[in-house]
């Protein structure tokens, strides 16, 4: 790899071909699944009529992909990452192709949705695995920065385009659209990454059991934390998931549910462009206490803040949580071998993502007992409270300094 600069940017790390490729790819996919979600929702709900199964449907976007990180991630460590993202895109593209034609009983709708968010597990797996070998040192964490940026903007791009654009035409073409974004995505990965090898071999293979991706993160009380870390999304979801509840409770209507809803991802953009300010140590010897810095806003609810003040409170909540969580995963992965990185970033990414549907459950269920903004202060406490554990046991098992060192070397 060239000399690292003096300083990296966004421009520096997209003059990498292979990134750039890998890139664009995932920027295609994301927000052709974001008009996709909008185009099943207003497809079913005009279908059936049924809010809980619209939301069915629409949890099916997100539920598959914990299985997927559990049972296919070790697919991007026994087999080529390049061949593996690519097949994932290509079954994808079948499968949203289908779903896209119209009049598909909605049982068979729902089976190819499941299926093809599944694939969504090794494909994780596998970009997760191959990105310090495209990217090394401060390179992959501005890389990191960058991805996060790009999800977050192309998730709100998608979902306000993809509603104008399912208005305007029709929810089948939202499908077909999602369909063409993973065939491009596959063949940019074909033509834009380099062949490699895959890292393990049939013959010299760890045992792979469902758990394996478990025992890889678990057995270094590092990574372990920092999965720990990772986690306490399960209590910062509590925004998003009760938006709506908490507008009512301020006396608004839905242009107030839109707008805090949309404060999170926003703060979580400001959050990845300022994470790439940071040095490494200092993120190294924060991601603890950022956990902290983000569900402190969260507890700040239990002051009944008026519209404005709770969008800037989640807005913070969202730039810290996404400072901690890509500085936990750049750790996470960089700390793992070659040779089970797919497999335990899977699982990591899987227990993320899946997290935070339980926690959309929790905060709703304290928001039933007490109120929304009471529910939410009442998450955001204990994401404090666990958040400081974390930090405490983070500090007794990593010198930031000395690992600055040795994932930058």
């Amino acid at each position: 790899m060239d000399a690292e600069p003096a300083r990296v940017t966004f421009g520096t790390v997209l003059k990498t071909g292979e990134f750039r490729a890998l890139w664009l790819a995932e920027l295609l996919s994301t927000l052709g699944d974001q008009v996709a979600r909008v185009a099943l929702a207003v497809l079913v709900f005009n279908t059936t009529d049924s809010a809980v199964l619209t939301g069915l449907t629409f949890a099916l976007t997100y539920v598959p992909t914990l299985l997927g990180g559990i049972f296919l991630a070790g697919l991007g460590d026994r087999f080529p990452r390049r061949e593996v993202m690519v097949a994932a895109n290509v079954v994808q593209a079948v499968l949203v192709a289908a779903m896209a034609v119209p009049n598909v009983p909605l049982p068979v709708l729902c089976l190819l949705l499941a299926v093809s968010v599944l694939a969504t597990g090794p494909f994780n797996a596998a970009q997760l695995a191959i990105l310090p070998d495209l990217l090394s040192g401060q390179r992959y964490v501005t890389a990191m920065s960058l991805r996060n940026v790009t999800t977050y903007s192309a998730q709100l791009a998608g979902f306000a385009g993809g509603g104008l654009l399912i208005a305007v035409l029709n929810p089948y073409l939202g499908l077909a659209i999602d369909a063409l974004t993973f065939v491009v995505s596959a063949l940019l990965l074909w033509t834009g990454l380099r062949p490699r090898p895959a890292v393990r071999s049939e013959e010299h293979a760890e045992p792979t059991s469902i758990l394996h991706g478990f025992t890889v993160i678990w057995r270094d009380p590092r990574t372990r934390i920092l999965l720990g870390i990772g986690a306490l999304a399960l209590f910062y979801i509590a925004p998003e998931a009760l938006g709506a509840p908490y507008a009512e409770q301020l006396g608004m209507g839905p242009t107030a549910v839109g707008l805090l809803m949309a404060a999170d991802p926003i703060g979580a953009v400001v959050g990845s462009l300022l994470f790439d300010r940071l040095s490494e140590v200092a993120r190294l010897r924060s991601v603890g206490w950022l956990g902290v810095a983000a569900g402190a806003p969260i507890a700040a609810c239990a002051l009944y803040p008026n519209l404005v003040l709770s969008m800037a409170l989640f807005a913070c909540s969202g730039a810290a949580a996404t400072i901690y969580t890509i500085q936990a995963m750049t750790t996470a992965s960089r700390l793992l071998p070659n040779s089970v990185r797919a497999q335990g970033m899977g699982f990591a990414s899987a227990v993320i993502q899946s997290v935070q549907g339980v926690g959309a459950l929790v905060a709703g269920a304290f928001a039933q007992v007490f109120t929304p903004a009471g529910g939410m202060a009442v998450v955001g406490c204990v994401g404090v409270v666990l958040a400081a554990g974390l930090a405490l046991a983070w500090r007794r098992v990593a010198n930031p300094a000395q690992l600055a060192v040795q994932l930058t070397g």
